[in-house]
């Protein structure tokens, strides 16, 4: 078995390698006789001719348009090529060039015609499929260099030996911000001016033929960018990116432009410190910038910051304001008549409005060069000179009237400035300690003079009061006795008039009295007179009838019985019959009874009206 398998091995060994080295030989006869090329889909085949028979390449030349030795301008393209023998021609593979979204590709010839005389890019735009001809390229005087044009995002077969192609991403311009520019190719600046003016149709500056071709010039740009995604061609044009610019609330950017045309004062005669001009035109605009962003060129525009409300400036060794405009500023040093040496803090107000913002600049180019040229000298020396022109008591007392002498003479100053004098303020004045001490014992002085006089005044006050408060108690008095007077005798009157109506009253019923008793007595006295003669002449004939003791006995008895008297008396009243016989001792005692029942009832009534009274006085 053994002896089997090794007689088989090398018979099956030999077919494999014979049929092997066929295809070998096969393939390198093939290649070598028919000189096959394969090229891959992503891939270019740079052929570069070892050797030919033709005429050699132009000196300085390195691309064959003719079939000459050296690198071929035709590349091969993906597939089976033929006839590129190994011998002869050298073919190198090459990825093609991706240029990614967001992205350009600047191209750089090595090879073509020269550039103009200080060109920086290519002047011609050849036709030539974005680069990927380098055989029209070539053919139709493309020049060597930067080229002007530059290839968007997307894939390309481009001869690596002719162009070399660099990816540069695109230029984002953020939000609040500006692009400057500064191209570096074009037609010199005319002379006296220090930026290109702005150039129609060159797609903010993307593309630089346009640019170029309509005469743009080369150098810092009038026009900038705004905020946006560019594709613009590095070697063409440099950007750099800023801030807008910015004016705060309170105030206002006076624009001094160093471009455009030269323009025409609008100021008129009156205003002889400078042009101010119309926007757009060299020189101090008369339009200013209002609170916000704007989007100036900083280099080509100076925008100087005006606050347009009230400014306060100290002239105060330690108390700045927070704008530090007045940090130049010190206390004022003043010496009086009388030699005293001293020192005052003042603050001064303005207020610059946004018309009048261009013609302070015009004239003093800064707020700065505004304090230092006129309000530090106009202030100092007016307080210097006034100071000098009095005491340093009267300086101090006058303080209030020298305030207001200073503000009128600094606000005819500021007028013909055009700036607005709001306020001019003394601050502290400090004098000299023996002239402090002089104030001291004179404000001493002043308040005990002052507290002798409020004394006076109050014990003036005090007997005036203790005067008024006695005329008035009088006044009191008179008054309250006048009208006790005034009571008195109307109560008098009064009483007399009744005293006087009590006695016609009781005339009057005197009389009524006197009439009434007369008549009523008289009918009386004729009723009893006759009553009792008809009394007496029926008792006559009673007694006549019977006994006189046994009459008296029977109308004893009968009046015993009316009147409810007891048989045996409460008083026994004893009395004689007189002897006569007649009875007369019994009547006696009769009459004493009955004087003692009316008695008894008159006690009764009395003390029944004392308990009455006695009752309403309770409920009193």
């Amino acid at each position: 078995m053994i002896i089997y398998f090794s007689i088989l091995l090398p018979t099956t060994a030999w077919w494999a390698i014979g049929i092997f080295g066929s295809l070998l030989l096969a393939a390198l006869l093939s290649k070598t006789i028919l000189g096959w090329m394969f090229i891959g889909d992503d891939e270019n085949g740079v052929v570069i001719k070892k050797w030919g028979f033709g005429p050699d390449l132009e000196e300085g030349r390195i691309i064959s348009t003719n079939n000459q030795a050296g690198v071929q301008a035709t590349m091969l393209q993906p597939g089976l090529h033929f006839w590129k023998w190994w011998w002869m021609f050298k073919v190198e593979k090459n990825k093609i060039i991706t240029i990614p979204e967001g992205s350009i590709g600047v191209v750089e010839a090595m090879d073509g015609e020269r550039l103009e005389a200080g060109a920086i890019l290519a002047s011609k735009i050849i036709d030539c499929n974005a680069f990927q001809n380098a055989s029209g390229y070539i053919a139709g005087g493309g020049e060597k260099g930067w080229q002007r044009n530059y290839i968007a995002n997307g894939q390309y077969r481009i001869n690596p030996y002719l162009f070399r192609v660099q990816i540069v991403p695109s230029l984002q311009i953020e939000s609040k911000e500006i692009g400057l520019v500064t191209t570096l190719d074009g037609k010199s600046l005319p002379k006296g001016t220090i930026a290109g003016k702005k150039v129609d149709d060159h797609k903010t500056f993307q593309d630089a033929n346009a640019f170029l071709s309509n005469e743009g010039s080369r150098g810092l740009q009038e026009e900038i960018i705004l905020p946006g995604k560019y594709y613009i061609n590095p070697n063409f044009a440099q950007v750099e990116r800023t801030h807008m610019t910015r004016v705060e609330v309170g105030y206002v950017g006076v624009v001094n432009s160093f471009i455009g045309d030269e323009g025409i004062d609008t100021t008129g005669d009156d205003f002889k410190h400078g042009n101010i001009v119309k926007e757009g035109q060299k020189g101090i605009w008369a339009k200013t910038l209002d609170p916000g962003l704007h989007p100036i060129h900083p280099g080509l525009m100076e925008i100087l910051m005006i606050p347009t409300t009230n400014l306060v400036l100290n002239w105060n060794d330690e108390n700045y304001g927070e704008h530090g405009l007045d940090k130049a500023l010190g206390t004022i040093n003043l010496r009086s008549k009388d030699g005293f040496n001293f020192d005052m803090e003042v603050s001064q107000v303005i207020n610059i409005s946004d018309k009048s913002a261009p013609k302070v600049i015009a004239r003093f180019g800064s707020i700065e060069n505004l304090i230092a040229q006129v309000l530090e000298p106009t202030i100092g020396n007016y307080f210097r000179n006034s100071a000098q022109t009095s005491d340093a008591l009267e300086f101090v007392y006058g303080r209030a009237e020298r305030q207001k002498e200073a503000k009128k003479h600094i606000d005819t100053i500021l007028k013909s400035c055009n700036i607005v004098c709001v306020d001019t303020l003394i601050g502290d004045i400090n004098p000299p300690q023996k002239l402090m001490d002089i104030l001291a014992d004179r404000k001493v002085a002043e308040e005990q003079q002052e507290m002798f006089k409020m004394q006076m005044l109050s014990e003036e006050k005090r007997q005036e009061y203790v005067k008024a408060e006695t005329a008035a108690t009088k006044e009191k008095e008179l008054t309250s006795a006048k009208y006790d007077k005034n009571i008195e005798t109307q109560l008098a009157e009064a009483k007399a008039e009744k005293a006087k109506g009590d006695r016609e009253a009781k005339k009057i019923n005197a009389d009524g009295t006197a009439y009434e008793f007369e008549t009523v007595g008289t009918a009386q006295a004729k009723n009893i007179d006759e009553v009792g003669t008809s009394e007496a002449g029926v008792i006559k004939k009673k007694t006549a009838a019977m006994d006189k003791g046994l009459f008296a006995q029977v109308e004893m008895i009968k009046y015993l019985a009316e009147n409810n008297i007891e048989l045996v008396p409460k008083i026994l009243v004893q009395g004689s019959d007189g002897g006569d016989g007649t009875g007369n001792g019994i009547l006696s005692a009769l009459i004493g009874n009955d004087l003692l029942n009316k008695v008894t009832n008159n006690e009764n009534l009395s003390e029944g009206s004392n308990n009455k009274t006695d009752s309403k006085n309770g409920h009193s």
